[in-house]
Parts: C-alpha cells; sequence; structure tokens
C-alpha cells in the first residue's frame, strides 16, 4: 500500500532549541533536571549551557513528506529509538527532516496491518548530524481501508 513511499522525504526545516520549550517538555514529562531548566546548572555543567531531554526532538518540525499523509486516528506508536552524536543544546539551530525508511504488511486478528518506519534526522548548521531517530507506526486495518477509499 505504502511500498512507493520508501525514501520519500521532506525539506530540511530549521528550528531553534528555545529554553522556554526546553522547560516546558521537560516540566511536561515530569523530568525537569537541573541541567535541561536551570541556565546556572547549565553553564556549570561540561558543556557549558543547557542541553535538551532525550525525548525532545519528538516535538520538532520534520517538514512535510510529499504525499505522505496518516491519519491521527487509529495508528499505533510502535516504538521510537534515538541516536544522539551529541547532545541538543539551547540556543542552536538545528536543521531536521524525515524520511520514509520501510514499509511492510502483516496479517493480525483484526485484519492486515501496514507497519511504516520512518527516520527523522536533526543536523547542526554546519551539517553535522546530531540526531537520528526511528519511529515505527502501526496502521490498523479500519485505517488502511479509509486511506484505500
Amino acid at each position: 500500500m505504502l511500498e512507493h513511499m520508501i525514501g520519500k522525504h521532506s525539506d530540511k526545516v530549521r528550528n531553534t532549541i528555545e529554553r522556554g520549550a526546553m522547560r516546558k517538555f521537560a516540566e511536561a514529562i515530569n523530568d525537569a533536571q537541573p541541567i535541561f531548566v536551570d541556565e546556572k546548572a547549565g553553564q556549570a555543567s561540561r558543556y557549558g549551557k543547557n542541553v535538551a531531554p532525550p525525548t525532545f526532538p519528538i516535538v520538532l518540525d520534520y517538514g512535510e513528506i510529499p504525499e505522505f499523509a496518516l491519519e491521527n486516528k487509529g495508528l499505533i506508536h510502535g516504538e521510537q529509538i534515538y541516536h544522539y552524536e551529541r547532545p541538543l543544546f539551547v540556543g542552536e539551530d538545528i536543521h531536521c527532516w524525515a524520511v520514509v525508511k520501510d514499509y511492510k504488511e502483516k496479517a493480525g486478528k483484526s485484519g492486515t496491518m501496514g507497519i511504516v518506519t520512518l527516520e527523522s534526522n536533526g543536523e547542526d548548521s554546519n551539517g553535522k548530524r546530531v540526531f537520528r531517530a526511528e519511529q515505527v507506526i502501526i496502521i490498523t486495518e479500519a485505517v488502511r481501508k479509509g486511506m484505500e477509499a
């Protein structure tokens, strides 16, 4: 169903890692460690500044992959993995994009499920990779039928 989307990607989108957004995110996930939210703690750290919580990239903008649209309703979040080269720093610009890495179908009790793997990437302003994330989304039979209609 979505095999033709493998390899398609979004354009890069610039995201600024904002202190306020980092603080709100850290508080929302109940992980307001000083390295994430306290400016003095960030300055005293080995990085000399605040760093973002490890799952912060979930809120960044990766742009739109042309012709790739999934309904939010009826999807199952299967898995998410982050690979970091270094932390995200407050105030820096990160250029993000996403790519469809894989799609397969599997028979289940409720019908055929689609399993799509998305890769999200972030680079600094010099083009060096900062992180890569892989996300698995399960598309239920009901959603698949709606997409085909």
